[in-house]
């Protein structure tokens, strides 16, 4: 099995002093699809934006391949005028011809399901809509990795299903950014647990879950729980 990433004493400190990450290790070996867990704050979005070279700290990082990101917020990578145009781009900033660069959004967007708004408005889209759309402009530039952060905010549970199995028809390995067990529960072969900048645990979904109490039902007492 290859491994894709391999992460070793990554850290980094923000421009106002914040201790970001703190001696992250971690790898990704393909065919994985591993969950990060973690408070806000604990570091999950500032690692995964090394990855791509957004940030860049200290360390030793080593990744083969391309790594694509899917952003928490879909409307902040929707911005050309039509959604074709907008998958386009990417190929269109890796080199390739107008021709060629459309022909990569039109395959991306079969592959998500989403060809028939090829020349819709982004904004005219529902928010599971421009989910798909998102993604189908990552993988329109043949990424090795696909990382989500937050992948199912604003999702109502029937775009979230929707989600889940296209995700799982993906070939690419995975990280997924969350806060959603059951999301996490349906897609990820393993886990880690982001603390204070730093990896301190690791295994499977259901192991660190109940290792860090991180399953929200169990984290709310009867009463709270309670609607009469």
């Amino acid at each position: 099995m290859s491994r894709l990433i391999e992460v070793r004493g990554l850290r980094y400190r923000y421009p106002d002093g914040t201790q970001a990450l703190d001696g992250v290790d971690f790898h990704l070996d393909e065919g994985e699809c591993v969950a990060l867990f973690g408070a806000n704050g604990s570091g999950k979005t500032t690692f995964v934006l090394q990855l791509n070279g957004l940030l860049k700290g200290q360390g030793s990082l080593a990744i083969q391949g391309r790594i694509g990101l899917v952003f928490q917020d879909a409307d902040d990578q929707l911005f050309m005028p039509t959604v074709l145009e907008d998958v386009a781009f990417g190929p269109r900033n890796l080199g390739c011809s107008p021709a060629a660069a459309l022909e990569r959004a039109r395959q991306a967007l079969e592959q998500v399901g989403m060809l028939r708004v090829a020349d819709k408005a982004p904004f005219h889209l529902s928010a599971g809509e421009k989910r798909r759309v998102a993604i189908a402009g990552v993988l329109a530039m043949s990424p090795d990795v696909l990382v989500f952060d937050e992948p199912t905010t604003y999702l109502d549970p029937p775009a979230e299903r929707e989600l889940a199995r296209l995700l799982q028809s993906l070939p690419q390995a995975k990280l997924l950014v969350t806060h959603d067990i059951a999301f996490a529960r349906a897609l990820a072969t393993r886990a880690v647990f982001f603390e204070r900048g730093r990896v301190v645990g690791e295994g499977s979904v259901e192991d660190i879950i109940t290792r860090f109490d991180w399953d929200s039902l169990r984290s709310v007492s009867p009463d709270r729980r309670s609607v009469d």
